[in-house]
């Protein structure tokens, strides 16, 4: 038996139900449920859960980053533009230079973020862009002095902490934002002269704890979306599970339980749509009805088990000897099966019919008390569509009833091809 053959009904339903949907393994499906079943606070995602989070977040993630450097330069041009409107020459000249860090800092960062990269190399990316900037924020302050020194580190604070709630980053990266931020205010607080070193310590201490507030705000938004995306991978996985059990369903409705051929159902659909999508005044076709000789004899000599066998033996062989895969064979009865051969002239179809009956007498499958011979063999009943006449499909099967008649009434174990004689000997 060809197996391959055999099992094409099969792939072909499995083919046309298939999504892009996958099914978890079974240790990352009981990982999935085990952080969903638990706290949300306590959601953490370590190893392949980790990856696919980040594989499926990067798009989103890089896409925010360069968002926010684009919007950072432009806004670092503006107001340097506004400042050499409004304030002294002198002043302006000492803002340049450290405002020319922040624009190429910036736009390295847009060109990395284009495409993936390592976690590491991500990580060392964003900290030492975003590192530049504040430090060109703050040193813009610190060079022009007086009233713009404090003022441009708050603004420095502001923009860390801008990053911090806006990055969908790791968790240890907006740490080390908030941490780099704070350390150059302290720093430069330090060594302003308007204030004195407690008064620096004091105001660091207080902003360390708006950015800490902020590094929470962040964890909690990670572990939503976490969260989000366990939901989303479950509710995938159930929908993988589900959309393949209707497949097996679909399945079964269209195939022979016993056969693993298409059943009638199957072939009804198939000629149906033959001969309302595909029937041209052009197109030919064939139609052969199949059945065992003497099966009831088989059944009562050798048992309903070894009939069951044989008719499984018998589909394998009628599938084997189709033509290609357009070639079409359903259980339509009992010991009944019905062949569609679509694009098929006479001499095709009979070289397709002499094949299946000569393989199952080759195969030598006992049935002692046949009146034929003490083996299974076949009798056809061939009818044949020619050009497209006006025939339709209940017509042929009638046809090739009749032709079958014919061949049982003839001796058995025989190709008889419809004639209107045949029809009238029906």
């Amino acid at each position: 038996m060809d197996t391959e053959r055999t099992t094409a009904p099969i792939k072909a339903v499995r083919a046309s139900s298939r999504k892009p949907l996958q099914r978890l393994s079974p240790a990352i499906a009981e990982q999935v449920e085990r952080l969903l079943g638990g706290r949300t606070r306590d959601i953490r995602l370590h190893g392949e859960l980790a990856r696919l989070f980040r594989e499926r977040s990067w798009p989103r993630t890089a896409k925010i980053i360069r968002a926010w450097m684009v919007w950072v330069i432009v806004l670092d041009i503006l107001t340097l533009a506004l400042n050499a409107i409004l304030l002294p020459a002198e002043t302006v000249m000492s803002m340049l230079w450290p405002a020319s860090i922040l624009p190429p800092a910036a736009l390295v960062a847009v060109l990395v973020f284009r495409r993936p990269h390592a976690l590491w190399l991500q990580g060392v990316f964003i900290l030492s862009t975003v590192f530049l900037i504040l430090l060109s924020v703050a040193l813009v302050g610190v060079n022009s002095g007086g009233e713009f020194y404090e003022r441009h580190l708050t603004i420095m604070l502001f923009v860390a902490v801008t990053a911090i709630i806006i990055f969908p980053v790791p968790l240890g990266w907006a740490m080390a934002i908030g941490a780099s931020a704070l350390g150059l205010y302290l720093v430069f607080q330090l060594h302003n002269p308007g204030i004195e070193a407690g008064s620096a310590l004091a105001g660091t201490l207080f902003f360390a704890s708006g950015v800490a507030a902020t590094i929470v705000a962040r964890r909690t938004t990670t572990i939503f979306a976490q969260k989000t995306f366990l939901l989303e991978l479950r509710d995938r996985s159930r929908l993988a599970e589900l959309t393949d059990a209707n497949s097996q369903l679909e399945l079964l409705a269209r195939t022979d339980p016993l056969t693993g051929v298409a059943n009638r159902r199957s072939m009804m659909e198939t000629l149906h749509h033959f001969w309302n999508e595909e029937l041209k005044p052009t197109s030919g076709a064939a139609m052969l009805m199949c059945d065992l000789d003497d099966f009831k004899h088989l059944n009562d000599n050798l048992g309903h088990a070894e009939g069951d066998r044989c008719l499984v033996k018998v589909a394998g062989i009628i599938q084997s000897s189709m033509r290609d895969e357009r070639d079409q064979v359903a259980r339509y009865g009992g010991e009944e099966f019905l062949v569609f051969l679509p694009g098929s002239d006479e001499k095709e179809a009979k070289a397709v019919a002499e094949r299946i009956r000569s393989r199952v007498e080759a195969a030598s499958l006992p049935n002692p008390t046949s009146r034929v011979v003490p083996w299974v063999t076949v009798s056809i009943g061939m009818a044949i569509l020619q050009n497209g006449c006006a025939v339709s499909a209940e017509h042929m099967q009638r046809q090739a009833d009749a032709a079958l008649y014919l061949a049982k009434k003839t001796g058995r174990n025989r190709v008889v091809v419809h004639t209107p004689e045949a029809e009238q000997a029906s």
